[in-house]
């Protein structure tokens, strides 16, 4: 249909129709020149849709997560991370910790090879096999050791010092790794958030280095690593696939490790151990790395890694509650200032 000129007509007339291309046309007053609005394909001849009410879309038409959701998913993400600790403490009362670590990943990746062989999930191309390696390496294997050695002297409260201090040091990784530069804001924050942290905690603890502390702070450094690489897999896959393939890789070792360590540790369980073991493997390893990595891809790794500066102070919340330990009045002073350097870090450009 083409548009023609009208000196005479006096009506306003309004035809929208749709060209092939799922185009629009547009004709208007017919006392002045007709125009034609059309939504034309691209030079390869493909068809433009245009986005649905709503909807997110960056500058090439694809559909991205919204803000909000992406910071919702990384939160969940803290969350059941928080009970990472005194659920831990739970299973230690009837595994031993090579037996825990070894068990809770093999069921883990049970889970996640269900959900990758129901989904018919094709396996990773082979460019990607190599950061899956370091993300199973730091938050599959190294991370769960070496706390659950470290909670066997040390308290969940002491231990919490490790996650205060992962926001900035997965930070620090994101900047080697992707070449990203967040703005002197956000590190001010990011800074000052794993400041407060660390003094409360390490006040807490009496700031004596233990073995425990090397085990911690070794953990610190594996997970951060498995975190930033983890991170940059799930903004090309989806953040479940990230971990389940992680789990899969892992799983021949730890089956492996599962036999060896429960033939020689002892094993007594309780209602407690059982449940201490279910929940760091579904919930912890499985579902937690699902949404938080879901939650990096969406919102960046150096800003959901701020997120992180709460899950200390969750964590003795969950001591109290879970393991009957006595909160310090310090925590929520504590509380208050990092949520606020949390509030920064999010408004901060990255």
């Amino acid at each position: 249909m083409r548009a023609q000129d009208s000196a005479t007509a006096t009506r306003t007339i309004a035809v929208t129709t749709t060209d092939r291309t799922g185009g629009t046309v547009r004709i208007g007053s017919a006392g002045t020149t007709g125009t034609v609005r059309t939504s034309e394909a691209g030079s390869s001849g493909g068809a433009s849709t245009a986005p649905a009410r709503g909807a997110a879309t960056d500058t090439s038409g694809s559909r991205t997560d919204p803000l909000p959701r992406g910071t919702l998913l990384a939160a969940l993400g803290v969350l059941s991370f928080s009970l990472t600790f005194p659920s831990t403490v739970w299973g230690l009362e009837s595994f031993g910790p090579w037996s825990l670590v070894a068990v809770r990943s093999t069921l883990a990746a049970l889970i996640a090879g269900t959900f990758l062989l129901v989904g018919r999930v094709p396996l990773p191309e082979r460019r990607h096999w190599a950061g899956l390696a370091v993300v199973a390496g730091g938050v599959v294997i190294g991370f769960p050791l070496l706390t659950t050695l470290a909670l066997q002297t040390s308290t969940t409260s002491h231990a919490a010092v490790v996650v205060g201090l992962l926001p900035l040091t997965t930070a620090a990784f994101a900047a080697l790794r992707t070449g990203r530069r967040p703005s002197r804001t956000f590190w001010f924050a990011a800074v000052s958030g794993a400041v407060v942290v660390l003094a409360f905690t390490v006040q807490q603890s009496g700031g004596a280095v233990s073995q425990g502390d090397l085990y911690l702070f070794g953990a610190l450094l594996v997970c951060a690593a498995g975190y930033t690489e983890g991170g940059r897999l799930a903004r090309l896959m989806p953040g479940w696939h990230v971990i389940g393939w992680a789990l899969i890789l892992c799983l021949p070792l730890m089956a492996t490790g599962s036999a060896v360590a429960l033939s020689v540790e002892p094993v007594h369980l309780n209602a407690h151990g059982v449940i201490g073991l279910i929940w760091v493997a579904a919930g912890s390893t499985f579902f937690g790395l699902y949404v938080w990595y879901r939650g990096m891809a969406s919102i960046g790794i150096p800003k959901a890694s701020q997120l992180q500066l709460a899950q200390p102070l969750l964590t003795l919340i969950w001591s109290v509650v879970l393991l009957g330990e006595t909160l310090p009045l310090a925590a929520p002073l504590a509380a208050v200032a990092v949520l606020v350097c949390i509030a920064v870090t999010q408004r901060a450009k990255s």
